[in-house]
């Protein structure tokens, strides 16, 4: 266990060391996350196990984090709780990745050493909803739906100089 998270990680050495990685990373540090948030504030922490099965070395992982997005029905913030667990295959050919066994995730590897950052990053984003929303009802949308409600009241209503076009439209004159 390390006293600080390192930037650069060897996955390789790290897993044939048994080597673990617990702690925080802030989230204005990971820089293509903060794009898709209203506020980068805040941490991730993780606890990382890296190991071998068999030759190949992997790294089981959890990261939790509370991100603050933007809900896409009120457009206001909403925190969102990620606790992702993932299990990736150190990879260096497609071949290799082939070969993982169905629970495991190829991450391939073009150098020795990875950011660590990156890596947490990756697995944030796969992990946010493609449209987040409040878990109760936002008063926005309940706006809109009264005001779809009123709307189609105002199209049924006998008063509507319109209501003579629509009685066309149904006789075919």
């Amino acid at each position: 266990m390390l006293d600080r998270l390192p930037v650069l990680i060897n996955p390789v050495s790290f897993s044939e060391r048994g080597k673990k990685l617990t702690g925080p990373i802030n989230v204005s540090d990971l820089t293509r996350l903060s794009d898709a948030l209203v506020d980068d504030s805040g941490v991730v922490n993780i606890d990382f196990s890296f190991d071998k099965e068999g030759r190949r070395p992997i790294l089981e992982g959890v990261i939790k984090a509370n991100l603050m997005l933007q809900c896409q029905a009120c457009l206001k913030p909403v925190e969102w709780s990620v606790e992702r667990r993932f299990k990736l295959g150190f990879v260096i050919s497609l071949e290799q990745a082939d070969k993982l066994p169905g629970d495991c995730e190829p991450l391939l590897l073009d150098n020795e050493s990875i950011s660590l950052n990156a890596l947490v990053e990756d697995e944030l984003i796969l992990a946010l909803p493609d449209f987040p929303r409040h878990k109760e009802e936002c008063i926005a949308r309940e706006e809109s739906v009264a005001e779809v409600k009123e709307d189609n009241e105002k199209q049924l209503d006998p008063n509507n100089p319109f209501s003579v076009l629509a009685e066309f439209k149904n006789t075919g004159d």
